[in-house]
């Protein structure tokens, strides 16, 4: 019994034996792992939880575009300074916000206080932060930018705003990836 359908896709997975088809199911794992690992690695390099977002919006126009993609650090020994790019996360809101720093009261080290705007909005973002928040702390800054790669970030607005992409996508990878033989 057969149980791929009769697609021509899947004509290269008929042809293969057992041993050949568990192969490549470990080497979908293998970039799957592979994936997970830069990615931490990246993380412990960079101080930051998540060292690499995308602009999802025009708000800092013309410093960063929509669909860029944003290199973080999070040095914690590195005080925020006044034209800073910070990435932060708000209580109660899921993504986080890529805007600059337009004031920073410090009173020590650990107790520096921040206000935020976007460099293509008319004010700053006092109405952005949590109910009853003022400023920023630094345990609300997830990184700071230090690099971008101008639209890479396209892929990630497309898996979040066409809501089948995500399951084409990878679809996609998955049969190319066991499909593929190596000679």
């Amino acid at each position: 019994m057969n149980l791929l359908p009769n697609i021509p896709i899947f004509n290269e997975l008929r042809r293969m034996n057992i041993r050949e088809l568990l192969y490549q199911f470990l080497n979908f794992g293998m970039v799957i792992s592979t994936a997970l690992m830069v990615w931490k690695a990246l993380v412990v390099l960079t101080g930051s939880g998540s060292p690499v977002v995308v602009v999802l919006s025009g708000s800092m126009e013309p410093a960063f575009q929509r669909g860029d993609l944003l290199i973080l650090t999070n040095d914690l020994d590195d005080p925020i300074r006044v034209g800073d790019v910070t990435v932060f996360n708000i209580e109660g809101r899921p993504i986080p916000i890529v805007h600059r720093v337009i004031k920073v009261h410090e009173k020590s080290v650990n107790d520096t206080k921040f206000l935020t705007k976007g460099d293509n909005n008319n004010v700053h973002d006092r109405s952005l932060y949590a109910e009853n928040q003022q400023w920023l702390k630094r345990s609300d800054v997830v990184g700071r930018v230090k690099g971008l790669i101008p639209y890479c970030g396209y892929v990630t607005i497309l898996v979040n705003e066409v809501p089948y992409f995500k399951h084409i996508l990878i679809g996609f990878m998955a049969i190319v990836t066991l499909i593929h033989r190596e000679y």
